[in-house]
Parts: structure tokens; sequence; C-alpha cells
């Protein structure tokens, strides 16, 4: 029988404005949710997850979510940071230079920030690997269903993640992969075959994830239930 491993691409630390989950306490996580292995994907910067990987290298997938000028872009097996601000094109640019996988962020989420104008995302549909398909912190199914239907319309590959930022949320929504090197490609091949859970966080973990943000702004110290 074939092993199939749980792979969670789209996770927060400390290193992300809105999130205190320390590495130690991370590692532990995934070992008692027998995730295999983890993308770290910390905003706007790959420093912290460039770090938990020298600790758990068998573990940590390096990745970012990149906030470019028109939405934000999830970033695998990224070898440097790269910037907040820039275009999309440019932002993508400097992922090829690193040979990354380059996916985009909850497209469709209505309610986020970073999410894209559909008009945008066609301009640049031919300039990456994947779209993130299904994250769990999406209020709407629906968003995630269109994020789906794009996919499919361009003949791309889907990611699925929990985006967690909280406890409570890492491996709410991991792919199901067979095992797989770690590199760009191998990955790759693997993603066509993956599935993945389907499991919505509840609408209580933005409030862990809101008051990460003030605890860091006040300067409090972390209390456990957020994610400490």
């Amino acid at each position: 029988m074939t092993e199939i491993w749980r792979v969670d691409l789209h996770n927060h630390t400390h290193w992300s404005t809105d999130c205190i989950t320390q590495f130690d306490k991370l590692i532990d996580i995934c070992h008692k949710r027998d995730i295999k292995r983890i993308a770290i994907t910390d905003h706007n910067t790959a420093d912290g997850a460039l770090q938990m990987k020298q600790l758990a290298p068998e573990l940590v997938i390096v990745g970012e979510e990149i906030f470019t000028t028109q939405g934000e872009i999830l970033a695998y097996f990224v070898k440097e940071s790269i910037p907040e601000g820039l275009t999309p094109q440019e932002t993508i640019k400097r992922l090829r230079e690193q040979n990354a996988v380059i996916s985009i962020s909850h497209p469709f989420d209505r309610l986020r920030k970073g999410a894209w104008h559909e008009a945008d995302l066609r301009r640049i549909v031919d300039q990456i690997d994947a779209i993130e398909v299904f994250n769990a912190r999406c209020f709407f199914m629906e968003d995630n269903l269109k994020a789906m239907r794009f996919a499919h319309e361009h003949n791309l590959l889907g990611t699925a993640g929990s985006d967690a930022h909280t406890l409570v949320e890492y491996g709410t929504s991991p792919m199901l992969m067979r095992p797989f090197a770690d590199d760009r490609d191998d990955f790759l091949d693997a993603l066509h075959e993956a599935d993945f859970v389907r499991k919505l966080s509840s609408w209580r973990v933005h409030i862990g994830s809101k008051g990460a943000k003030w605890m860091k702004k006040l300067g409090l110290k972390p209390r456990m239930w957020a994610g400490g």
C-alpha cells in the first residue's frame, strides 16, 4: 500500500505579525497530528521558515506569503525573502530566479485584503504553477469553489492549506500526497495526484490572530490559547 503524507501548505509562525506560535510548539504539534511536511509561509518573509528548517529539516518546506500590488502570492522552496509591495510580475520573476513553486493565496476570498481581481489573475495565469483551491480560513465555501473552477479552467494544479495562525488550526486542511523529495520538481509531480481534506476552520480562529496582532503592538506576553 502506498504511503500517504499529510502535508499542510499554508501556515504562519511568530514571524508573522498576527501569529505568536513558536517553532518548538509547532514542531511538537506536527508530530502529534501526524503532519509529515509543513510549509511555513509567514507574511512577507522567509527568514523564520529558514530558521525553522534548521531545527526540523525533514519537516519544513520553506515558503512565504507575499503581498504584491494586486494580491497575495504563496511560494514554496524559497531560498531568500521577497519583499512586499512589488508587482506580481516582479515578484514572480524573483521567485523564478530561486526556482520556487508559485501558487496564489485564497484568490477570491471576498473578505481578504490580499484577494485578487479575476482580471488581474488572468494576466499572470501562465506564469504560476498552482492556485490555492481550498483555504480553511475562508468564511464562504463559494469563494473556495470559485478558485477550484478557475484552476480547472486554466489547467492549474491546486493547493490547499489551513492558513494556520493559532494552535488549533495546524493540520486542519492538509494535502494528502505521496512522499516526495525536498525539491520543486518532485513536489509538483506529487501534487498532480494529490487530494486534500476539505474542512473549514471555525470563525473563532480569527479572534486568535487579531489578538496576537494586538499583543505584539502592545508588547504583551503571549497566552497559550492564542498560539504561543
